[in-house]
Parts: structure tokens; C-alpha cells; sequence
């Protein structure tokens, strides 16, 4: 969780400066992402995120962190993980990626091949068609998929009570004919508990989950956002006071389980972690070819065609 915040707020700084794209904080989501990561295998298990969680989802391994790096930098290797991630691009429309999951969830079902899939999304995008489609279509076909609502309250300046005149976000389950289960989305031991029963539902073939982390965006929508003009002070300074880094690291302190060194050493450990995906960034060559390759599994006669005038103006421009 420390690293998440920590390599949030190194993005953050980086596009202040002028050296990346628009970013979107973590801050105050940490548990919520870190805890659903944690109940998942990333051998057999896959993540289909949305802007904010990638930074929270080292469990899947480093690697997240130097494609999200890439996505900022605006590098189109970004758009394609390698096949043994199993990590979704980051994805900016909103609610765009929840068929993406269930597609993906049903297709491992059909294929009978193990594993779940944990899809994240705001409580902004239940108000699109997307979500409502994709998780009727996931009930029907018992599709194993893991549908976490991120509830931070806030989307960009819209409060949740203008979101919807539902109880809550997992009422929304009812609907789809689905459990619905509303969490305290900044316990991070909760929130794991209950994506590792939602991910114990998917195995055994009972089909999807929705699961509400309630929580609170501490931050910024992104790096384009003034929250200062629409959330109130006295909210924000509430919801700060169950910060949940803050909170996990005094029960750990309680247990004899962290202290001020740990801290410290989790915090340059995340800073060199960073700085070598950041290096490693920089130095992803530009390959022209990129697009072709990444468009279809074996490129058409057409994106062939394209490839070849597009190596003939490179030697031309040579020449």
C-alpha cells in the first residue's frame, strides 16, 4: 500500500513537471486495490483495471508499474501487456473495461481453463449501460469474474447521491441476479476476505460477485482536477482521519509488526523500484511496427501492405 501511494505521488510530481501525460491518484484507495490484488493468483488469475488502480497491483509483478510508466509517457507498447502478465492496459473510458472482463471470464470458463477475474471500476461507471450489460450478460453465463466497485464517493465532481437512488452500489447485484457485498474499502484485510470468497465462488462455477468498497478519494480526480471547488473540507478532513495506510500501520505498530525502519526501508525500496521502471521506460525503443503487430493475432493482408509502404518511406527518409 505504501508503494502504491508512493509511486502515485512520484507520477503525480513527474506530470507536475512536465515530463508525463495526466495522471489519476491512488491516494486513499489503497486498500481497496492492494487488498483485492492480494486474494488473487496471478499465475492463473487476471486484472482488468481501470486509470487509478495499476500502481496497487505489484502483485501481478513489477512489470505493471513499467507499462503504466509507458502509458503516461504516451509509448504505444503500453497498449499491449506481454502474454504473461495477466493485466488488462490501462483503460480511461469509463465502464468500457467491464465487458472486456466478462468477455475475458467467460472465455476462460468456455476454455475450462482455471483461474478468476477481478475487474475494477468507479462508482461512477454504474451509470453507464456498459456495467449493467455486463454483469446481466455475467449472471446469465456464470461468467467467474469479480466485479469490485471502487466507491470513492466522487466522480470527477458528481457525489455519489446524484449516482444513483439505489441503497447502494451491491443492490445493484439484485438486478444481474448476483451477490452483492458491501465492504469497508479502507480495512484492507476485509477487503481481501471478500474477494477471496467472491474468487472462491468463481472457481467453483457459481458465477460472478459484486463487491462495494466503500472508501474515499483523498486526492485530485487526475492531474487536470481542482477538488478544492467541489468537496467540502470538513468531508475530506473526516475521511482523512481513516486513512488507510495510516490505519493498517498503527494495527501492525499494535502487533509489534512495524515501526519507523520498516517504514523507511518500504519507502526507498519503492522509490528504487520506481526509478528502475522509470529508467527502463525511458529506454523502450519507439518500434514503428508497433501498431501493426498489436492490432490482430496475425496481422491481415492489408496491415501487411501497410507495413511495407511503411518500410519503404522509412528507407526513403534514410536515403
Amino acid at each position: 500500500m505504501l508503494r502504491a501511494r508512493r509511486w502515485s505521488t512520484r507520477l503525480f510530481n513527474l506530470q507536475r513537471q512536465g515530463r508525463m501525460g495526466t495522471t489519476a491518484p491512488i491516494d486513499g484507495e489503497e486498500a481497496a486495490v492492494v487488498g483485492s490484488a492480494a486474494a488473487m493468483d496471478p499465475a492463473v488469475d487476471w486484472a482488468v483495471p481501470q486509470y487509478r488502480e495499476p500502481v496497487g497491483l505489484s502483485r501481478f509483478g513489477d512489470r505493471v508499474l513499467l507499462h503504466t510508466i509507458l502509458y503516461h509517457l504516451g509509448h504505444p507498447d503500453a497498449g499491449a501487456y506481454p502474454p504473461d502478465i495477466h493485466v488488462f492496459p490501462t483503460q480511461i473510458s469509463i465502464a468500457a473495461q467491464i465487458p472486456h472482463a466478462v468477455g475475458l471470464a467467460w472465455g476462460l470458463r468456455l476454455r475450462g481453463e482455471p483461474g478468476a477475474v477481478l475487474c475494477y471500476f468507479g462508482d461512477g461507471a454504474t451509470s453507464e449501460g456498459d456495467f449493467y450489460e455486463a454483469a446481466n450478460l455475467a449472471g446469465v453465463v456464470r461468467a467467474p469474474v469479480i466485479l469490485l466497485c471502487v466507491n470513492n464517493s466522487w466522480a470527477i465532481s458528481t457525489p455519489v447521491r446524484l449516482q444513483t437512488a439505489a441503497g447502494s452500489i451491491a443492490d445493484k447485484a439484485a438486478a444481474a441476479g448476483i451477490p452483492g457485498v458491501r465492504v469497508d474499502g479502507n480495512d484492507v484485510v476485509a477487503v481481501r476476505e471478500a474477494t477471496a470468497a467472491a474468487r472462491r465462488r468463481a472457481l467453483a462455477g457459481e458465477g460472478p460477485t459484486l463487491i462495494e468498497a466503500v472508501t474515499y478519494r483523498m486526492g485530485p480526480h487526475t492531474t487536470a482536477d481542482d477538488p478544492t471547488r467541489y468537496v467540502p473540507p470538513e468531508e475530506l478532513a473526516a475521511w482523512a482521519e481513516r486513512d488507510p495506510i495510516a490505519r493498517l500501520g498503527t494495527r501492525l505498530e499494535q502487533a509489534g509488526l512495524w515501526d519507523d525502519d520498516r517504514q523507511r526501508a518500504a519507502e526507498e525500496d519503492a522509490d528504487r523500484r520506481f526509478d528502475a521502471a522509470f529508467d527502463a521506460a525511458q529506454a523502450t525503443p519507439l518500434r514503428d511496427d508497433v501498431f501493426i503487430d498489436t492490432a490482430y493475432a496475425s496481422p491481415t493482408p492489408q496491415l501487411e501492405r501497410q507495413r511495407r509502404l511503411l518500410h519503404d518511406e522509412r528507407s526513403r527518409g534514410a536515403g
